[in-house]
């Protein structure tokens, strides 16, 4: 009986992979040397040359610098490139590294680097060779930190970062086909330690899933929940664009553009569901903060207090009541008894820490 979870890839399945994106004109391969990307190297590669006219194809190897043996696994992917007949280029993270939070600091500057790299070869899109395996493991990340519905869908098959179009062919794919697919073709992949080390949160968690399969919480089912998470949030994203178009067009919500602010009839944002309000306070609050993406959890701190106060304004019946002023990662968040208002805040505090610079 073939065992589908460890079966090698075939080319007409690999056709289905790949087929949505045969009519770019350039691809990036982000191929790091080990098998996933490697396989995906592999795979897109027997693809495009069975194509009488395909996207070119570019494999680009990211040195982070932070292992000896990182140099050499970008030598041995740039060998298998020029055997498969692809271009290949080693970028190199320069500069210090930081002491701590490296994996996120490594994962910016490489989707930075291949995003630079797209930009150079006419490509608009990056493939990335995350499999079920990381999707289940990114979902259980975000489940420890306490991640709302729109981060426990994980990730997407497609999205978009630093310009450039992030695309995860081998999303639904186990690992495990991936592995079974080198070793029929005889092709050699890198083992990267970091990968099992107990420092970091990915390979924790890691660890603990051969025990949740065993209680039926496998990577397949893991996925699965991802999936309908995503599913979930679309719908709810849906609905919040509903309610901003609704209020727009009864005139009660508004855009200024100088200032560049949102003003939203604050008794009709009061009457509209708790996660709605919460997602058109994060949309009004991140089109104008220069502090960076607001986190879901002080939206929601900011969220209860607006309600407390609405709630106190309703409770005394008048037209006039307690205003309230909050700022919040760059905007400032102002309500009085009939609006609230969302504007960038006073960069004051900002110019001076500078100017003491």
């Amino acid at each position: 009986m073939r065992d589908e979870e460890n079966a090698p890839i075939s080319v007409q399945e690999a056709k289905k992979l790949f087929a949505d994106w045969k009519a770019l004109p350039a691809i990036v391969l982000a191929v790091s040397g080990g098998p996933d990307s490697v396989a995906l190297m592999w795979l897109v590669a027997r693809w495009r040359r069975a194509l009488t006219r395909g996207p070119r194809l570019v494999a680009i190897t990211i040195d982070h610098g932070l292992r000896d043996e990182a140099a050499r696994e970008a030598r041995d992917v740039k060998r298998l490139a020029r055997e498969l007949g692809l271009e290949h280029r080693t970028l190199r993270w320069m500069g210090d590294k930081p002491k701590s939070a490296v994996p996120a600091s490594a994962r910016a500057a490489r989707y930075r680097l291949l995003a630079d790299a797209a930009r150079a070869a006419g490509a608009s899109h990056i493939f990335i060779a995350h499999t079920r395996d990381d999707q289940a493991e990114t979902l259980l990340m975000r489940l420890v930190r306490g991640s709302g519905i729109a981060g426990l869908g994980a990730m997407a098959r497609e999205s978009e970062r630093e310009g450039a179009v992030l695309v995860r062919p081998l999303l639904n794919v186990p690992k495990g086909r991936l592995i079974a697919t080198l070793k029929r073709a005889k092709i050699a992949y890198a083992d990267d330690p970091t990968n099992r080390d107990p420092a970091f949160t990915r390979p924790r968690l890691r660890a603990l899933l051969p025990q949740l399969g065993s209680e039926g919480g496998d990577a397949r089912v893991l996925a699965r929940l991802a999936h309908r998470l995503a599913r979930a949030n679309a719908a709810i994203d849906v609905l919040v664009d509903g309610a901003a178009r609704y209020l727009v067009a009864s005139g009660h919500l508004s855009t200024l553009r100088e200032p560049k602010a949102t003003l939203v009839d604050a008794g009709h944002f009061a009457a509209l569901p708790e996660e709605v309000r919460l997602r058109l306070l994060m949309r009004a609050i991140n089109a104008v903060a220069y502090e960076g993406p607001v986190e879901l959890g002080k939206v929601e701190s900011l969220l209860a207090l607006l309600d407390q106060a609405l709630s106190g304004q309703r409770s005394a019946g008048k037209s006039t009541g307690k205003g309230l002023k909050q700022t919040l990662a760059g905007a400032l968040i102002s309500l009085t008894a009939t609006s609230l208002r969302i504007e960038a805040a006073p960069r004051r505090r900002h110019r001076a820490a500078m100017m003491r610079k």
